[in-house]
């Protein structure tokens, strides 16, 4: 288990499709609304892959919003949940918004996923709201910068 930092487009190509098979095809979110303009490879976000086995099966990303890193997008594909890699994929994020500087991370989480990033040291910072029909909750978490 390891992740790299996305930095050449076949890679950015592999997350899309973890991200079409996770969020469009599992769990029904319109394709319009999967993909946006933090989809590249520039200085608006960071990508990641996760892999096991060798083989890419989770990605997620962070972008900067108002000196705070939002962690998005963040997903594994459904036979290879459960093997701790969430985890590499949140830290991954937090260590490359640690090296912007940044010091607070939020994610829009899956309120039925509260409990995985409450684990992570996240702190749940809203009610259930919903996004792309599927109830969230927004959660921050203060980063010990370098």
């Amino acid at each position: 288990m390891d992740s790299k930092r996305i930095t050449q487009i076949n890679d950015l190509k592999k997350a899309f499709h973890i991200r079409k098979e996770v969020f469009v095809e599992e769990q029904g979110v319109p394709l319009e609304d999967e993909f946006d303009e933090f989809d590249t490879l520039n200085e608006l976000s960071e990508h990641i892959l996760v892999y096991y086995n060798e083989q890419p099966v989770g990605t997620g990303r962070v972008r900067w919003v108002d000196d705070i890193g939002k962690l998005e997008r963040i997903c594994i594909l459904e036979p290879y949940r459960k093997f701790g890699l969430g985890k590499v994929i949140m830290k991954a994020l937090e260590e490359i918004a640690e090296d912007k500087g940044i010091s607070r991370v939020r994610l829009h989480g899956q309120s039925q996923a509260e409990g995985f990033y409450k684990k992570l040291g996240y702190q749940t910072s809203s009610s259930i709201f919903m996004e792309d029909g599927i109830p969230h909750i927004l959660m921050i978490k203060e980063l010990s910068t370098k």
